[in-house]
């Protein structure tokens, strides 16, 4: 499988676009992500007391098991989360950020963050992509900022209520409207990713049918991120709790590259990019064994 979409340059790498998936660990520098996960959490003593030494670590480490890119974020994004000022936002991930970047100088780093100073401070930290999970919101100014700085930008489905009349026709639709606004204001379109936003104003049924009819994002010509890892979704359908979901995130990964997605955001990133290289050897046909005549 090829794609025609053209690469796109994030930081130091650029990314041919359905030559293979492409892995985005995570890096929660909070006490209170829905995954367990959070690198502030109190049950994490030793994180919490040095987190910019723990984030790094993690960083290192999912950069070794196969990360292309990491994506760090400040606030959770879970259901019913304790708001964030964008000065402890900041104060959070803006020092993670500058360290990482020390220490991976050849890793694009993503900063996950609906604030606009938070990303302005992150990319002077050295973030190379903003991923906005409101990028179908009103709200412009994440994509003025990406435009004037020239980053790409991950623009992702979200609503505040759970309610359509037609579900994949509604979210490409705005999908839609988001990368044309965001072209309009500057960003080129080269630089836009979208994001169906599994998990975000959907149900768990609603969520499953994205993951069914994800190539129906492919009409928008741009790549497509998915974000499925630990969510809800596959606790309910498991009944499990986010740290026993990684056989079912698993099957999301496979089912959602199978189903067009180029790039998957991920919490366990050498399970994840074992997944995406043996189904990428089946769907893109990216494996070619040594001639041994």
């Amino acid at each position: 499988m090829t794609s025609a979409i053209p690469p796109t340059r994030i930081g130091p790498e650029t990314f041919a676009w359905g030559t293979r998936t492409y892995v985005m660990g995570i890096l929660n520098i909070t006490p209170d992500s829905f995954s367990g996960d959070g690198l502030l959490a109190t049950y994490e003593p030793a994180a919490a007391a040095d987190p910019v030494a723990a984030a790094v670590a993690t960083a290192r480490r999912m950069v070794a098991e196969g990360a292309d890119l990491l994506d760090i974020g400040g606030e959770s994004t879970r259901p019913g989360h304790a708001a964030v000022s964008a000065e402890a936002e900041a104060a959070r991930v803006v020092p993670v950020i500058a360290a990482v970047r020390a220490a991976l100088p050849s890793t694009p780093i993503s900063v996950d963050t609906t604030k606009v100073r938070v990303a302005e401070l992150a990319i002077d930290a050295g973030a190379d992509l903003i991923n906005d999970v409101w990028g179908v919101g009103p709200d412009e100014d994440l994509a003025r900022l990406a435009a004037t700085r020239g980053l790409p930008l991950v623009v992702m489905h979200n609503r505040a209520e759970p309610v359509y009349a037609d579900l994949m026709g509604e979210i490409v639709g705005e999908l839609r409207a988001a990368v044309e606004r965001a072209v309009r204001l500057g960003v080129a379109r080269g630089d836009v990713i979208v994001d169906p936003g599994f998990g975000f104003g959907k149900t768990a049924e609603h969520n499953l049918v994205v993951l069914r009819d994800l190539a129906a994002l492919s009409t928008l010509g741009r790549p497509i991120l998915l974000g499925a890892s630990r969510k809800s979704t596959l606790g309910k359908v498991l009944d499990l709790p986010a740290d026993q979901r990684l056989e079912a995130t698993l099957a999301t990964t496979a089912l959602g590259i199978a189903n067009g997605a180029d790039l998957v955001r991920v919490h366990d990133v050498e399970a994840n990019v074992r997944v995406a290289r043996m189904t990428d050897a089946v769907v893109r046909g990216s494996w070619h064994p040594d001639d041994l005549s």
